[in-house]
C-alpha cells in the first residue's frame, strides 16, 4: 500500500454513483482588488512605482535602517509572488474535484466578506470612540514639550487603529485566499506522489505566511518613518526619537480588535460545523469523515479555511505586530534612560566636528541646520546632543537608535531565512522509484531545523550590528544570547507540544487507549492530559524569562546614577528570538488546514483509498503542527504580554507625573482587580465554548432533518442540502462572536473607569491604573494557562482518534472510535475556538491598556 502511495497508483474508481455541490455562484473579489483589476496596467506599473518612491523616500528620511527593511519586505513580497504561481501551476485534478473546490471557495469568500463587513463597521465604531475620549484625555510631559497636542495625538491613534485593522484584515483573506486553491491542487498532488502534495501544501503555507509577517513588518516601519518625518523628529524642539514607539500602540490595538472577531468568528464556524457533521454523521450514520452523503461536510471544509486559515493569519499577524512595538517602547526607554541614541552617539558626532572646527568648547551655545553650526544663546549642546542631526560641518548623517528599530530588522531576517527553510522542502523524489511513504513531520522539522540555524547566526550578526555601543561594549553579546533563549524556548514549546499531541508519542496512545473503556474514560483521560501539559510549558516560560532579564541586567548597560537599565530589554529580546522563525511556524500551521481540506476533497470526490490514505497522513500531521504553533503562539504571547505590561507602567507613570514601579496586592481594590481579571478569562473560554455548542446544536438539527426527509442520501439517491449548513453556520457565527467580544474590549475600560472615579473620591489618583494593572497582570497568568489546556487536551483528543483510524485498537467504526470522536468533539472548541481566542484575548487587554491609559488616571 505504501508504495502505491508513494507513486500515485490510482486502481479503479469504485462502483457507486458520485454526488457533488452545485453551488458556484460569482467569485467574491474585494472591491479594493477589482478597482485595481480595471486599471490599465501601465497606470498600475506607474502607481506602483510611485507609491515605492514615496515610502523610499521617507525611508530615506529616516535612517538606512528602515530603507533595509523595507528592501527586504519587498523582495519577500516578490517571492511570496514567486509561490503563489508555482502552486497555481500545478493541475486541479479531474471536474468532480474542482466542484466541491469551488464550493468551498464560494462558502468561505461569502462568509468572509460577511464577517470582516461586520468587523470593519465596529472598528469605525470604536475609532470614533478612540478619538473622542482622545480629544478630552490629557498629554504626556513629552508631547507638551514637543508641542504635539490632544487633536494631533488622537488623530494619529485613531490612523494607527485603522491601519492596524486594515492591515490585519488583509492578512486574514491572504490566508483564506491561499488556502481555498491550493487544497485541490494538494488534492490532485495526493494522486501521483505524497511527496509532491506536500511541498505544494507547505509553499502554499509558506505564501501566506511570508505575506502576514512582511506586512506586519512593513506596516509598522511605514508608521514608524511617516511619523518621523512629518513630526520632524530630526530637529531641536521635537519630541525625542525614543518616544516616537509610544505613537504605534494604536496599530496594535487595531490589529488585535480584528484578530480577535476573526479568530471568534472563525472558530465558532469551523468546530460548529465539526461538531455537527461528526455527531450525525459519524457518530449516528456511521459514514466516514467528509463523505458527501453528510449534509455539514462543505461547511466543515469551508470552516477549515476561515477558521483556521483566515483568523490564524490575522492572529500571528497581530502577535508579531504587538512584540514589535512593545519591544521598540522598551528599546526606546532604555536608549533614553542611558542616554544612547543609536550606534553612533549624536553627543560624540557633534563633539568631534566641533573640535575639528575649531570653533568651540562643550557647554558653548549652539544651534544646527541641515548644515551649518552657529551661535544662539536659546539652545545648549546638550539639547542638541539628544536629536538627531542631518549633517554637522559635512560629517555623515546620524541614524536613529538601534535599540528601537531592532525588532524589525530581527523580523526581516526572519522573512530571509524562513524563504530560505520554506525551499528546502523539495518534491525532489523519483516517482518510478518503490518507496515507503516518507513521515512528512520529519520532512518540516528538517526544514525548521534549516530554519533555527540560519536564525542563530542572523540573530548574532543583528544583535552587532545594531546593539553595539561603547558604553558597554559587550553589551550585543548578552543581547544575542538572549535571543539564543528566545530561540530554544520556541523550540521547546514546539517539541513540548508535540509530544502531548503527536500519536507518535505516549500521551495521545494513552488516551486512545482510554477510548477503549468508554466515552468517560477518554474525557478525563483527556483533560487530565491537558492540565498536565501546562507544566512543562510554564517551566520553560519562566526559565527564559529569568535567564533574559539576568542577561539584559548584567549586559552593562546603566542609567545616569549607575543602575542596570537591561533588565526589561533583555526579556523583549527572548521574545524576539522565540518569534525569529515566526514564518516558518506559520507556514507549518497553514499546511494543517490545507492538508485537512484536500482529504475532505479527496473522500467527497471518492478517489481511491491510496489516494485518502496519504491525505489522512498529511492531515494527522497538520493537526500536530497547528497545535505545535498554538502552543508557539501562547508562549510568544506570555512574553509580548509581559513587555506590554512593562511599556504601560512606564506609560502611567510618564502621564502620572511619578513613579509606577510595582502593583500591591495587598490593596482590596487591587486584589479584586486581579480576581476580575482571572474571571475576564474563564467567562470568555465559557461563551466562546458556548456558542459552539449552540451553534453546534442547529447544525444537528439540520442535518438530522435532512437524513429524515430525505432517506434517499444514503443510497446517493437524493443529493444533501449542503447550503443550507453553509448559511445556518454563518449566520450563527456571526451573531454569536459579538458577546464575547465585547467583553473582552469594553471590561478593562470599564474596570478601569470605575475604579478611576472610586480613587477620585477616595484620595487615591491612581487606584484606577493600579486596578488595571492587576487586572491585565492575573488575566494574563490565567489566559497562558487555560490557552495551554485548551490547546493541548483538544490537539490530544484529535490526533487520538486519528490513531485509533489507522487501524489501531479496532479503527474505524469500533466502540473505542466511538469513544474518540466525542472526546474530538469536545476537544474542537477547546483547541480552536476559546483556546487560539485566548491568544488574541491577553495581547489585546495589554494593547488595549496602553490605548487607554490616560483614561484610567
Amino acid at each position: 500500500m505504501d508504495d502505491d502511495m508513494e507513486d500515485g497508483n490510482m486502481g479503479p474508481y469504485q462502483d457507486r454513483p458520485r454526488i457533488f455541490p452545485t453551488m458556484r455562484g460569482k467569485p467574491y473579489t474585494p472591491l479594493i482588488f477589482r478597482i485595481l483589476m480595471r486599471l490599465d496596467v501601465r497606470v498600475l506599473f506607474i502607481l506602483l512605482f510611485l507609491g515605492l518612491g514615496a515610502v523610499f523616500y521617507i525611508g530615506a528620511r529616516t535612517s538606512p535602517i528602515i530603507v533595509f527593511v523595507f528592501s527586504i519586505c519587498i523582495i519577500s513580497f516578490l517571492f511570496s509572488i514567486y509561490l503563489t504561481k508555482w502552486v497555481l501551476s500545478k493541475d486541479e485534478g479531474p471536474p468532480e474535484m474542482v466542484q466541491i473546490s469551488d464550493a468551498i471557495r464560494d462558502g468561505a469568500e461569502g462568509f468572509f466578506r460577511t464577517q470582516y463587513g461586520t468587523i470593519s463597521k465596529m472598528a469605525l465604531l470604536l475609532a470614533f470612540v478612540i478619538l473622542f475620549i482622545y480629544l478630552f484625555r490629557s498629554t504626556s510631559p513629552q508631547q507638551e514639550s514637543s508641542g504635539l497636542g490632544r487633536l494631533t495625538s488622537a488623530y494619529i491613534t485613531v490612523a494607527a487603529f485603522l491601519l492596524g485593522a486594515l492591515c490585519s484584515g488583509i492578512a486574514g483573506y491572504v490566508g483564506m485566499w491561499v488556502s481555498v486553491r491550493a487544497n485541490v491542487r494538494v488534492s490532485s498532488a495526493a494522486r501521483r506522489s505524497a511527496r509532491e502534495a506536500l511541498q505544494i501544501a507547505v509553499r502554499a503555507g509558506g505564501f501566506s505566511a511570508i505575506v502576514v509577517v512582511g506586512m506586519a513588518v512593513i506596516g509598522v516601519a511605514i508608521l514608524y518613518a511617516t511619523f518621523y518625518v512629518w513630526l520632524e523628529l530630526d530637529s531641536p524642539g521635537s519630541m525625542k526619537v525614543t518616544d516616537l514607539p509610544l505613537l504605534l500602540v494604536g496599530y496594535g490595538f487595531g490589529a488585535s480588535f480584528v484578530a480577535l472577531f476573526a479568530q471568534l468568528g472563525g472558530g465558532i464556524y469551523t468546530k460548529a460545523a465539526d461538531v455537527g457533521a461528526d455527531l450525525v454523521g459519524k457518530v449516528e450514520q456511521g459514514i466516514p469523515e467528509d463523505d458527501p452523503r453528510n449534509p455539514a461536510v462543505i461547511a466543515d471544509l469551508v470552516g477549515d479555511n476561515v477558521g483556521d486559515c483566515a483568523a490564524r493569519g490575522a492572529d500571528l499577524f497581530e502577535s508579531i505586530a504587538a512584540e514589535i512595538i512593545s519591544a521598540m517602547i522598551l528599546g526606546g526607554s532604555m536608549a533614553q534612560r542611558c542616554k544612547i541614541e543609536g550606534k553612533n552617539h549624536v553627543g560624540i558626532e557633534i563633539n568631534t566636528a566641533l573640535r575639528n572646527e575649531g570653533n568651540l568648547r562643550r557647554g558653548q551655545y549652539i544651534s544646527s541646520t541641515q548644515s551649518t553650526l552657529f551661535f544662539r544663546q536659546e539652545t545648549k549642546l546638550e539639547e542638541v546632543q539628544e536629536n538627531v542631526v542631518h549633517e554637522v560641518c559635512g560629517f555623515r548623517k546620524v541614524y536613529p537608535s538601534g535599540f528601537i528599530l531592532f525588532p524589525l530588522v530581527v523580523h526581516s531576517f526572519d522573512l530571509v531565512i524562513s524563504s530560505v527553510g520554506i525551499l528546502s522542502i523539495r518534491g525532489t523524489r523519483d516517482a518510478g522509484v518503490k518507496v515507503p511513504i516518507e513521515d512528512p513531520m520529519t520532512i518540516l522539522q528538517k526544514g525548521y531545523g534549516v530554519t533555527i540555524f540560519l536564525a542563530v547566526l542572523t540573530f548574532g550578526a543583528s544583535t552587532r550590528w545594531l546593539l553595539y555601543t561603547e558604553q558597554a561594549p559587550s553589551a550585543w553579546l548578552n543581547f544575542a544570547l538572549c535571543g539564543l533563549v528566545g530561540i530554544m524556548t520556541a523550540y521547546a514549546f514546539v517539541w513540548i507540544t508535540k509530544y502531548y499531541t503527536d500519536y507518535k508519542h505516549g500521551p495521545v496512545r494513552a488516551l486512545a487507549l482510554s477510548s477503549s473503556t468508554g466515552h468517560g474514560t477518554n474525557i478525563i483521560a483527556g483533560i487530565s492530559l491537558g492540565l498536565e501539559s501546562t507544566a512543562l510549558p510554564v517551566l520553560v516560560i519562566s526559565i527564559s524569562i529569568v535567564s533574559a532579564f539576568w542577561l539584559g541586567q548584567t549586559s552593562g548597560l546603566v542609567d545616569e546614577v549607575g543602575t542596570p537599565t537591561g533588565g526589561l530589554f533583555g526579556t523583549a529580546v527572548a521574545t524576539m528570538g522565540m518569534l525569529s522563525t515566526a514564518a516558518y511556524v506559520l507556514t507549518m500551521d497553514m499546511f494543517g488546514p490545507i492538508a485537512d481540506n484536500a482529504g475532505g476533497i479527496v473522500e467527497m470526490s471518492q478517489q481511491p483509498e491510496s489516494v485518502r490514505e496519504i491525505t489522512d497522513i498529511l492531515d494527522a500531521v497538520g493537526n500536530t503542527t497547528k497545535a505545535t504553533t498554538k502552543g508557539f503562539a501562547i508562549g510568544s504571547a506570555a512574553l509580548a504580554s509581559f513587555l506590554l505590561f512593562s511599556a504601560y507602567m512606564d506609560e502611567v507613570a510618564s502621564f502620572a507625573h511619578t513613579a509606577f514601579k510595582q502593583v500591591d496586592i495587598a490593596i482590596p481594590e487591587v486584589f479584586v482587580g486581579g480576581l476580575l481579571g482571572s474571571m475576564l478569562i474563564y467567562l470568555f473560554s465559557a461563551w466562546a465554548c458556548a456558542a459552539v455548542g449552540r451553534t453546534a446544536q442547529e447544525v444537528v438539527n439540520e442535518v438530522r432533518r435532512q437524513f429524515i426527509e430525505r432517506p434517499g442520501i444514503m443510497d446517493y439517491k437524493e443529493k444533501p442540502d449542503y447550503s443550507r449548513c453553509v448559511a445556518i453556520v454563518a449566520s450563527a457565527s456571526l451573531r454569536e462572536m459579538i458577546k464575547p467580544g465585547a467583553l473582552a474590549i469594553i471590561s478593562p475600560i470599564a474596570v478601569g473607569f470605575l475604579f478611576r472615579i472610586l480613587g477620585h473620591f477616595t484620595g487615591h489618583p491612581l487606584l484606577g491604573a493600579k486596578v488595571v494593572a492587576a487586572m491585565l497582570m492575573f488575566a494574563t497568568v490565567s489566559g497562558i494557562l487555560m490557552a495551554l489546556f485548551l490547546n493541548t487536551a483538544g490537539g490530544a483528543w484529535d490526533n487520538a482518534k486519528k490513531y485509533i483510524e489507522t487501524g489501531a485498537l479496532g479503527g474505524k467504526g469500533s466502540d473505542c472510535h466511538k469513544a474518540a470522536i466525542t472526546g474530538d468533539t469536545v476537544g474542537d472548541p477547546f483547541k480552536d475556538t476559546a483556546g487560539p481566542s485566548l491568544h488574541v484575548l491577553i495581547k489585546m487587554l495589554a494593547t488595549i491598556t496602553l490605548v487607554m491609559a490616560p483614561v484610567f488616571l
